[in-house]
């Protein structure tokens, strides 16, 4: 059975959603709401800040029973206790991440191209987020939008030697785009606005829930 639930990944990004709000009640609304793993983002702050901010969400998540992972920051997912690590291609090697963080982390992995997919098969990563696929204000990528067609590509690449690995999407997804991602082969979705970005943040995390809850039944 698969380490991660991956149907509805919240992501807390604090280039997106502003770091002067409360984090940790942002992350919990999210998961009470429905999220089934949390991610903390943070590309431009200081250490220190960075390792307060996630202390906070993964307090407010005690008890919750949703994971929290930090991206990119092994350092702060150590210091802060966290259930493990996000990491792309420009980040530390998975092999390195698994040896510092031990075998009960949870280790993610961004995958753009066919170079990604390989190292996503032959990495101990327990799911892979494919993306992006489309144009998000979040973050520039510089491979531009691959489409659910170029999802659809990717993950067969993977599945056809991880068949049990939780592959999500992520980059511009919304409610719209839920039930397309999934029935391109998605396990879940990753999402920043379409939650952190709403009036009622657990509303829209149950709202996604949802969609992506039936999108997978109609596609068993």
């Amino acid at each position: 059975m698969p380490k991660v639930d991956f149907r509805l990944n919240a992501i807390v990004d604090v280039d997106a959603i502003g770091g002067e709000q409360d984090l940790g009640a942002l992350a919990l609304a999210a998961a009470r709401g429905g999220a089934t793993i949390i991610q903390y983002r943070d590309k431009n702050s200081p250490t220190r800040k960075m390792v307060e901010r996630a202390h906070a969400i993964r307090t407010a998540l005690v008890g919750s029973g949703v994971p929290f992972v930090v991206n990119d920051r092994v350092d702060v997912a150590l210091a802060t206790g966290a259930d493990g690590v996000h990491v792309g291609r420009e980040d530390m090697l998975v092999a390195d991440v698994r040896r510092l963080l031990g075998p009960d982390a949870i280790i993610g992995l961004t995958v753009k191209n066919e170079s990604d997919a390989e190292a996503a098969i032959a990495g101990d990563i327990d799911y892979a987020c494919i993306g992006g696929l489309f144009e998000t204000p979040a973050k520039h990528n510089p491979d531009g939008p691959i489409g659910f067609d170029g999802y659809q590509r990717l993950a067969q690449v993977i599945r056809a030697k991880k068949p049990d690995l939780p592959i999500g999407a992520i980059a511009g997804l919304d409610l719209a785009r839920a039930a397309p991602a999934i029935k391109a082969g998605a396990d879940g979705i990753a999402v920043i606005s379409a939650i952190f970005r709403q009036v009622d943040p657990k509303a829209a995390a149950q709202v996604l829930r949802e969609a992506v809850d039936k999108a997978l039944e109609a596609r068993r």
